[in-house]
């Protein structure tokens, strides 16, 4: 019998990281009952006739990708949805009637397609009625660790429709719980967005329709505070995530935990030499909740604990892909 690593959520509150218990999945499983009647041949005429079998064939569309096959990572339309669902303040950028571009801070709310709600004056000087071209870029900052943003490009809509304003005037009540006149209702009719990962790094042009079709991810709301508990009770689980799941030809200085989200979670490695990485370390399996996050876990971590104890072999490909994120002096 093999020991057991400490686990995960021992010095965690209650609510983290729960012990889940799997049932044994039953053996007695019933056998379809076959018409054999229906398989055999049958005699016509002194003559053997077999008879045809009915069949139908249905073709089933492949379904948009919604993560990077190579990493494990969300792509940047659904980390682009994350980022507005989870802000609501942001600088809309606009031309006024001189020309000069001008950018200053708004609130925003969020319809169903991602697509940014503004309370605007309609004579507001700092836009030009014949001009509705604009952007407004938000940025989420990370646990400290990391700033990912986006930038939506688009038009500025005046909507007429008014079961389309009194659903916009919805969305941004329920956002700041103050009611909105419907004359000040603005929308961005959403062109293309750039996302990017963190200051001074290169971005990836997401589509107008990636962008609406996509989905903010079903962690977001949660993942902060399982990332402040895990980083605060449990360094040592997360170094070891490190030197387990990860190929590192260095020695691990510090390690901690950066995000969270539905495929795994991103870690931010310093060397012995003081230089950062960012390693991508996914999910045995994708998950849709709290509960499911916290089950996987304390999984993994069992089983880097077993792993480093050389209780068991590893027998999974460990994570080679590294970013830098600051290098030393």
């Amino acid at each position: 019998m093999l020991p057991h690593a400490p686990s995960i959520i021992s010095n965690l509150s209650p609510s983290l990281l729960p012990t889940v218990h799997l049932l044994k999945p039953s053996v007695f499983l019933s056998r379809p009952a076959i018409n054999r009647s229906s398989f055999m041949p049958l005699i016509k005429n002194n003559k053997l006739w077999v008879q045809p079998m009915r069949c139908s064939v249905s073709v089933v569309t492949e379904p948009p990708r919604l993560e990077s096959a190579d990493n494990h990572k969300p792509f940047a339309a659904e980390v682009s949805r994350t980022i507005v669902e989870l802000s609501s303040v942001g600088t809309l950028s606009t031309l006024p009637q001189d020309g000069s571009p001008l950018g200053y801070g708004v609130r925003f709310a969020v319809d169903l397609n991602g697509a940014p709600v503004l309370c605007l004056n309609e004579f507001d000087v700092r836009f030009s009625p014949d001009n509705r071209r604009c952007s407004l870029h938000v940025q989420l900052e990370q646990c400290g660790q990391r700033t990912p943003q986006c930038t939506i490009q688009g038009n500025l809509e005046k909507p007429v429709d008014k079961t389309v304003l009194r659903r916009l005037c919805s969305a941004w009540k329920k956002r700041f719980n103050e009611e909105v006149e419907e004359s000040c209702i603005y929308v961005i009719d959403v062109e293309r967005v750039l996302q990017i990962d963190d200051y001074a790094q290169d971005g990836v042009w997401v589509s107008s329709s990636e962008y609406a079709s996509a989905e903010p991810d079903p962690l977001r709301d949660c993942a902060e505070k399982i990332v402040d508990e895990i980083n605060t009770h449990s360094k040592e689980d997360v170094h070891r995530f490190c030197n387990i799941y990860a190929d590192l030809d260095f020695q691990v200085l510090d390690a901690k935990m950066v995000w969270v989200d539905r495929l795994g979670f991103d870690v931010h490695v310093r060397s012995v030499h003081d230089d950062v990485y960012e390693v991508r370390i996914p999910f045995p399996r994708q998950v849709s909740d709290e509960k499911g996050a916290k089950s996987s876990f304390n999984g993994m971590s069992q089983l880097a604990w077993e792993v480093e104890k050389n209780f068991h072999s590893h027998e999974f490909s460990k994570v080679k892909h590294l970013k830098k994120v600051t290098k030393s002096n």
